[in-house]
């Protein structure tokens, strides 16, 4: 029995991702979301209006900000389609668009004072929330399309393809789980005053909540889950990346099996993790006071992920597939 030596899989692999082929249109709409943040923040400075408890120019600062992250991360995705890689482009544009459309809807809202979601107190205000949910629809669907390519893609590293496509998919769950924001309260449907739909669950939209991103520490918040199912698609392919780099000094993760269980072991963790912030949020837990079910679901799950994480670790110092 002799050890055939291998060379590492991220290097070979690694210079597949250089030859990358961007979504322009995309990268415009990140560029624009860029010059938004900037002019959101300046507003911030300059406009104290405050609208259900926040600065008038927040949602319009958050908004900016995750779809420049969503659009720069979906233009260098759909880049690595191969097959179908036309229909992927289109499909980017779609969603370019409709990003767009829904930005100028929260932007003129905040503009003129009032909220853009769950706003049903005039028909214009309808109309442009039932625009911005259409948007949101249509965003998706495009989405949906572009990983189903991915899944054709070969990266030339499993747990570098199974992060990206199990990240997007977490990602689409979690854009999903905002649809249950738009569902109008049992208060709303008894005593209707123009809203419908929330964000908060067990208590009204405004309330006491996190620094900067408001989510609420008195009562549920949907917020929480959908925006951590949406960085799935960040989140995962970065730790891919991470663990291909940590390889060039940790012996275990040199391996591409190993690095493969790890990032198998993380996107079992994340997909916990959300469907435990889903629950919480839907029962009316604040994220800052777990308790009974929840606080013991979330211990587990972070003992497990540690218990899995190092009995992968232990035995990830040799690869017996390299020894013939």
């Amino acid at each position: 029995m002799t050890a055939v030596s291998a060379r590492p899989p991220l290097i070979r692999a690694g210079a597949q991702l250089r030859t990358v082929c961007w979504h322009r249109p995309l990268l415009w709409l990140a560029g624009g979301m860029a010059g938004l943040t900037f002019a959101a923040l300046v507003a911030l400075l300059v406009d104290p209006r405050e609208l259900t408890g926040a600065p008038l120019w927040l949602k319009p600062l958050k908004f900016a900000i995750s779809v420049l992250i969503y659009s720069v991360t979906l233009s260098w995705l759909i880049g690595l389609v191969q097959r179908g890689r036309r229909v992927a482009r289109i499909a980017g544009s779609v969603v370019a668009v409709f990003l767009a459309v829904e930005m100028v809807v929260i932007v003129g809202a905040a503009a003129g004072g009032v909220t853009s979601h769950f706003n049903a107190a005039t028909p214009l205000a309808t109309t442009l929330w039932a625009v911005m949910a259409g948007s949101i629809a249509v965003v998706w669907i495009a989405s949906l399309a572009i990983a189903a390519m991915l899944f054709a893609v070969n990266l030339g590293d499993r747990g570098r393809s199974m992060a990206i496509r199990a990240g997007f998919g977490i990602a689409l769950v979690g854009m999903a789980l905002g649809f249950l924001m738009t569902l109008p309260t049992a208060a709303q449907l008894d005593d209707f005053q123009g809203i419908a739909g929330a964000h908060t669950v067990g208590a009204v939209d405004g309330g006491p909540g996190l620094p900067l991103v408001g989510w609420s520490t008195v009562a549920g918040d949907l917020r929480i889950p959908h925006f951590v199912g949406m960085h799935a698609l960040q989140v995962l392919p970065l730790l891919a990346l991470a663990l291909e780099l940590g390889g060039r000094r940790l012996r275990a993760l040199q391996w591409e099996r190993t690095r493969y269980r790890l990032l198998l072991v993380a996107v079992a963790a994340y997909a916990g993790v959300l469907a435990v912030l889903t629950i919480q949020a839907l029962l009316g837990q604040s994220i800052v006071q777990p308790t009974g079910g929840i606080l013991i679901a979330e211990v587990a799950l972070l003992l497990a992920t540690a218990v899995v994480v190092g009995a992968v670790l232990r035995t990830g110092h040799s690869d017996p597939s390299t020894t013939r």
